[in-house]
């Protein structure tokens, strides 16, 4: 039963109209919002002493009033409803050439991380709100053709003077500076530091106390410094269960489009301690991050020294085998031309102030981009967050559009 049902909360007969006319918005009844906002409170009561709560959310301008939601399930909301997120449907995640409807692509990746991320937590006793938030929002950031696409991407815009190119620092600019939807730092902050594979060992929170200190953390990850942690315990979580999700999906997905062969083992020291389907590995992590972490008294999230071994060896199999691999990799170079050609005729645009290109009808000119972002950019940060919101088909139609001669039907209008 509805801990509210008595309330008649779904009955309209509760509520009350904001009082703003114009809006259509209702709020519950201040006895309604108030059993919600105790039961909230009695729910994060039970949750353990580290763990990350409400009254711990921390958010840059505060423009709106909180409401019935805890401020982390209201930032999962805000990201699921940006255009950024959107996008997740068309961004490939390592097969990036590869027409088949049965491989993980960056929306199924995405789930499972935020699926995984939460099992863990909840078995930790922490916060379920912030995890999904930092899980639904942690790939936002990555771009046309996987992690080689950052790679070509990430030249280009040391070309042009504004820095290398960072995935996990792009999916911040996109929810705090290009669409504003004013997150709380702990997601944010959750988002920036997930990445960086070499830590996934054993990793403690380490605070991060103003929106000046968590600015800096973002300036040093824009430089490829990433020697911080997350600032909080479901940081960490998320952190491992990214590699949790892709690691065995990965060897997976190889299987499904030729790369490996259906009875191709991976090696026998990962096999014997992790496992040998994507299942079984899942599984292992899981459980040994369950009884490898301490989130009560010293607060740390960790891998036991044998899983530890064999996922580095895992790793090394899937660099390999999968990312390495010849048949994957061969298309690179009409890749890395095909960054090179857009980038260079958007900016050319932007800087005609050529208002037809699609780089302003589609991107600057739109509703959804922060007015503050778009006045304090140079044109090749435009350029570069125009390119990296781009979902693989996109950028595939815009490069043929680009350079391929348009044909008349039939005769001139």
């Amino acid at each position: 039963m509805c801990p509210f049902a008595t309330l008649n909360i779904f009955a309209g007969r509760n509520t009350v109209p904001m009082k703003n006319s114009r809006s259509s918005r209702r709020r519950p009844d201040p006895a309604t919002e108030s059993a919600i906002r105790a039961y909230a409170g009695k729910q994060e009561s039970l949750l353990s002493p580290l763990a990350a709560t409400s009254a711990d959310a921390v958010r840059r301008h505060n423009r709106k009033a909180e409401d019935i939601r805890t401020p982390y399930s209201r930032d999962a909301d805000r990201i699921i409803h940006t255009r950024a997120y959107t996008r997740y449907i068309d961004k490939t995640q390592v097969f990036y050439l590869v027409e088949n409807d049965h491989i993980t692509h960056r929306v199924i990746h995405v789930q499972l991380v935020s699926r995984i991320a939460r099992t863990i937590g909840r078995a930790l006793r922490l916060n379920e709100d912030l995890i999904e938030a930092i899980a639904l929002g942690h790939d936002i950031g990555h771009i046309p053709y996987g992690h080689f696409g950052e790679t070509c991407l990430s030249a280009l815009c040391e070309e042009h003077g504004i820095g290398k190119f960072f995935h996990n620092v792009q999916s911040v600019r996109f929810l705090d500076r290009i669409e504003d939807c004013d997150l709380t730092m702990q997601v944010l902050d959750g988002i920036l530091c997930h990445n960086g594979e070499a830590d996934d060992v054993r990793i403690a929170p380490e605070p991060c106390g103003s929106w000046e200190e968590f600015d800096a953390k973002v300036k040093a990850n824009e430089q490829g410094i990433r020697t911080r942690p997350p600032m909080t315990l479901e940081g960490c979580v998320v952190k491992f269960a990214d590699t949790i999700a892709y690691i065995g999906r990965d060897l997976q997905d190889a299987r499904e489009v030729g790369l490996l062969s259906a009875d191709e083992a991976i090696p026998a020291e990962c096999r014997q301690v992790l496992g040998g389907s994507n299942a079984a590995i899942i599984n292992t992590l899981i459980y040994d991050l369950l009884e490898n972490s301490e989130c009560t008294e010293k607060g740390f999230i960790s891998y036991s020294r044998d899983v530890e071994r064999s996922l580095i060896a895992l790793r090394a199999f899937s660099r390999e085998r999968i990312y390495d691999n010849p048949r994957l990799i061969t298309e690179r170079e009409k890749i890395r031309a095909m960054y090179r050609t857009l980038f260079t005729t958007f900016l050319a645009d932007l800087v005609g102030g050529r208002r037809t290109s699609r780089i302003f009808t589609e991107y600057i000119d739109t509703p959804g981009i922060s007015p503050a972002y778009r006045d304090a950019s140079t044109p090749p940060m435009l350029v570069r967050d125009f390119i990296a919101g781009m979902t693989d088909r996109y950028f595939a139609r815009r490069f043929s559009e680009v350079t391929l001669p348009r044909k008349v039907e039939g005769r001139f209008s």
